[in-house]
Parts: structure tokens; C-alpha cells; sequence
């Protein structure tokens, strides 16, 4: 694509004193040493705000037992509580990508951060469930502002050949934030700070927010689309109907007896989709400004990649409730205990996605990230097998080798996978990408934990009675779980075989005038 200065944009010459780009090419001469250090500063600022909203996307579920035992909240409500947060995530992605291209991607960013800061004290101070409910899907709705940017300003501002360093931390963190948050969660459940219980796994959010706001601001350079665009409100209005209409009954139908409305919906959710896909091409004929850029899908590499993102999300989505739940209320561990037994998973994760990055993934491609997706399959028929073997006497360190091979897995995927999306995808997009990334993410994730109440709730014939019920339906949802890492090996063909290098990525870029995604030379 064609490389825009800064000089030339109207932006940077009315923007503010820390500059503003419309997606010029970062790391360019002319960038000073200063900004070369803010850059790595801007990094570690969007990173923390990533991991924050990894975190309280997990650190939920281990106080799950605290919060019902302080409500007595029935299980459809607490399903809420971690499905109501991926549900408004991914509804609200696309839109605050769009959003950021539109208006400004540290904008948004720091209006994200600033009410996701707002939602956690509102979840922190909740009163009962439906409170603590409605401020989670305010939360959700505050981190798909703030998400979508995280990756477009890391898109924006690095040149392609730090990139994969850059995904790699990205990976790290995303490993992290996964397995952390539960982890954190223990600790602040048992310790029980002033007498809050569970509630200071929301307020802790309050320190990191504000002083994301205040750093941001400052080190943080602006940057957007550089052609004018619009929000698409009827493709916003459609995309979200087409996800509430799958997602609630889902959600909902167990507490329901599946009555026949969930059904209904379910079956219109795909001809809202449909609807959807064809008012945005319309859209494009109109003015050029549509919620999804649908020539993305043209890219394979993009294509492919979210394909593999929506499984992905369905396999994370329903394993780390259900480990959860069979930790806790199945053999009855403490919050603390079921922590601590993730750390071999954590440390798994964030050495294999630095090692993936800038060791294998360049040298074999795409099979490192299928090998991730049989490893995690073998490291649940290893869990499998185990919980099994040992039943209600299994021990932590017995469950330290499934989850160290998991953990591995996990860690060749997640780190390669965001490069590969974006790596043939032009600048100007990269919001638009960014959020059709996280969104598909989102909505694996909340379709996983929706599919518990089938998957796991569906075999337990009275949730209230803990113990072996539990131990007996965490060994049946695996199953699934492994079925979605084999669909996942296979969509992985979709992958081009290895990613353009990003120095040919770079100049294919600067040479083209108008690029098309798909006359980008194949590898």
C-alpha cells in the first residue's frame, strides 16, 4: 500500500503535540530517538490494559463458589456473570475497531479504559446478581472500546520487522492473562482484604485503569484511518442481533427446559447473519464505509486465521469453566489450591509463545501452529485418562504433565496466530481487522462457555449436589473439547504454509499504490 507521511495529513498538522499518524509507516528516518522510546513505552501500556482484560475475562470464574455462597445465585445467573462479559465483548468488537479507525484509535482507547475502570468498581460494589450482571455487561461493552485498539496501535506503530517480536510478548501476555487470572483470583478470594470476599478480584482494576488513563494519554500517539469513513449503525445493529439471537438461548435454554422461542432464535441467528453480509456489500457500493471490510476475507491468511480464532475460542471457552468447576466443586479444593495447580500450564504458555515466534514459526510455518492444536488434544486425553485413573483422590502434581503439554500447545498457537491474520492486511484496516480478530475470539469464547449448559450442566442431573457429578461431567465435556482441537488441526490447511516475511511484507507495501490484498506475492 501506499506509505502516507505524517507531513501531508491535515490531522497531523491541527493533531496535538505528541503527533498523530493516519497509519503512516512507523519506524520510518524520520522518526527521532524519542519516539522510538515511546513507542516501547506506548507498548507496555496497551499491553497492561491487554492483559487486565485477559485477566478479569478468567478471574471470575475461580470466585464462582464465594459469589454463589454470598448471593445464593443459581447457576443460570453466575453462567451470566462469565457469559455476560463475553457476550456484550464480542457484540461491541467490530464496532469499536470501526470506532477507532473513525475517531482515533488512542481515543478510544483511553474511553475504554476509562469506563472499563468505572464497570469494575460498579461490579466490585454489586449488590446482588442482577447488579453484578448488568455492571459485567457494561465492563464487556468498556473493553470492546478499548481491545480493538490494542492490536491496531501495535500494527500502526511498529514496522513489520519487530512485529513478530512484538506478537510474541503479545502471545506471552495472552498466556498469561489466561492462566494468571485465576491464579490472582485465588489469592484475593482467600485472603478475603476487608472482609470483601471475592469483590476485590473487580477492584483491583482500579489502580491499573487509572493509571492507564494518565500514562496513555501521554505516550500514546494517535492514529486513524486516513480515508474519511462513517459508522456503519444498521450493519452494528445487524451483526449484533445475529450474535444475541445464538448466544442467549444458548445461555439461557437449559434454565428454560429449551423451550421452543431458543430454538426459533438459533435458526434466525444465520439469516440475520446473512442479512448482514448483504447490506454491508451494498454498503461498500454506497459510499465505501462498512462495518467489515468484506475483501479481508479475500486474504487467506485473514480468512483462514479467524476461522481457526472462532474454534479456538469455543475449545478456551469451554475448558477453563469447567476446570474451574471440577476443581472446586467437584473435589472440593480451595480457590487457592485450584490456583496454584494452573502455574505449570501459565509457565507452558509463555515459553512455548516466545519460542514459537521467533524460533519455529519462521522456519516451518503453519505446522507449528497445528502441532499446538494436537498437542492440546493429547494434553486432555492425558487429562482424561488421569481423572479418571485417580477419581476423587487425584493430587496436583498429578495433574502438572496434561497441563504442561496443554500449556505448550496453547503457547505455538496463540503467539503466531494474531501476526498471521494481520500479516497481509493493509494499514488502513487495521482497526476494522483488529476488531473482527477479537470479535471472533469473543464469540467463540461466549458460544463456549453458552455450550456448558449442554456440554457440562447438560449431565449433571442436580447442580446443587457437588462431588462426583461434577468430577463425571468434566471428563465428558473434554471430549468436546478435544473434537474442537481436531476441527482446529484441520482448519489449520487453510493457513498459508508459511507467512510473507515481513521485510517483503514491507516492501510490497511501500511499492503499491492502492494494494489489494490479494495481489500481495504468495510465500
Amino acid at each position: 500500500m501506499t506509505t502516507e507521511t505524517t507531513k501531508t495529513s491535515p490531522e497531523r498538522e491541527n493533531g496535538p503535540a505528541s503527533g498523530e499518524r493516519t497509519d503512516a509507516a512507523p519506524g520510518a528516518p524520520s522518526s527521532s530517538q524519542p519516539a522510538d522510546r515511546r513507542r516501547w513505552l506506548a507498548l507496555a501500556i496497551v499491553m497492561t490494559a491487554a492483559f487486565m482484560d485477559l485477566v478479569d475475562v478468567t478471574i471470575v470464574n475461580i470466585a464462582i463458589p464465594s459469589m454463589r455462597q454470598n448471593f445464593g445465585a443459581s447457576t443460570s445467573a453466575i453462567q451470566w456473570i462469565t457469559a455476560g462479559y463475553a457476550l456484550a465483548f464480542a457484540a461491541g468488537l467490530i464496532t469499536g475497531g470501526r470506532l477507532g479507525d473513525i475517531f482515533g484509535r488512542k481515543r478510544l482507547f483511553l474511553i475504554g479504559i476509562a469506563g472499563f475502570t468505572a464497570a469494575s468498581l460498579l461490579c466490585g460494589v454489586a449488590a446482588n446478581p442482577g447488579m453484578l450482571v448488568a455492571s459485567r455487561l457494561l465492563q464487556g461493552g468498556m473493553a470492546a472500546l478499548m481491545v480493538p485498539q490494542v492490536l491496531a496501535i501495535i500494527h500502526v506503530t511498529f514496522p513489520p520487522h519487530e512485529r513478530g517480536k512484538v506478537f510474541g510478548m503479545f502471545g506471552a501476555i495472552v498466556g498469561l492473562g489466561a492462566v494468571s487470572g485465576p491464579m490472582l483470583g485465588a489469592l484475593l478470594t482467600e485472603w478475603n482484604l476487608f472482609g470483601l470476599e471475592w469483590r476485590p478480584i473487580f477492584l483491583i482494576n482500579l489502580p491499573v485503569g487509572i493509571a492507564g488513563v494518565i500514562l496513555g494519554r501521554k505516550f500514546i500517539t494517535e492514529s486513524k484511518a486516513p480515508q474519511a469513513l462513517r459508522l456503519d449503525l444498521i450493519g452494528v445493529v445487524l451483526a449484533t442481533a445475529a450474535m444475541v439471537m445464538l448466544i442467549f438461548p444458548l445461555t439461557q435454554g437449559r434454565e428454560n427446559d429449551w423451550p421452543a422461542w431458543g430454538f426459533v432464535l438459533m435458526l434466525a441467528s444465520p439469516l440475520v447473519f446473512a442479512v448482514f453480509i448483504a447490506y454491508e456489500k451494498y454498503k461498500i457500493n454506497k459510499d465505501g464505509s462498512p462495518l467489515v471490510e468484506l475483501s479481508l476475507f479475500k486474504v487467506k491468511s485473514f480468512a483462514g486465521g479467524i476461522a481457526v480464532q472462532l474454534t479456538f475460542g469455543i475449545a478456551t471457552g469451554i475448558f477453563f469453566l469447567v476446570w474451574t468447576l471440577y476443581m472446586q466443586m467437584g473435589l472440593g479444593w480451595s480457590a487457592l489450591r485450584a490456583g496454584c495447580t494452573g502455574i505449570p500450564f501459565s509457565i507452558a504458555v509463555s515459553v512455548a509463545a516466545g519460542l514459537s515466534v521467533e524460533k519455529l514459526v519462521p522456519r516451518f510455518g503453519r505446522k507449528v501452529l497445528q502441532a499446538g492444536a494436537l498437542a492440546m488434544a493429547a494434553g486432555l486425553l492425558l487429562y482424561i485418562w488421569l481423572s479418571d485413573h485417580y477419581g476423587m483422590e487425584i493430587a496436583s502434581w498429578q495433574m502438572a504433565l496434561p497441563l504442561v503439554v496443554m500449556g505448550v500447545g496453547m503457547g505455538l498457537i496463540v503467539a503466531p496466530l494474531n501476526d498471521t491474520i494481520l500479516s497481509e492486511v493493509p494499514r488502513r484496516d487495521a482497526g476494522s481487522a483488529s476488531g473482527l480478530i477479537n470479535t471472533t475470539a469473543q464469540m467463540g469464547n461466549a458460544l463456549g462457555l453458552a455450550l456448558t449448559s449442554v456440554v457440562f450442566f447438560g449431565s449433571i442431573e442436580d447442580d446443587m449436589i457437588f462431588g462426583p457429578p461434577y468430577v463425571e461431567a468434566f471428563r465428558g465435556a473434554l471430549w468436546w473439547v478435544v473434537a474442537v482441537l481436531v476441527v482446529i488441526f484441520a482448519v489449520m490447511f487453510f493457513l498459508p504454509r508459511k507467512a510473507l516475511p515481513a521485510a517483503e511484507r514491507e516492501g510490497a507495501e511501500e511499492h503499491t499504490e492502492a494494494p489489494a490484498p490479494e495481489k500481495i506475492p504468495a510465500p
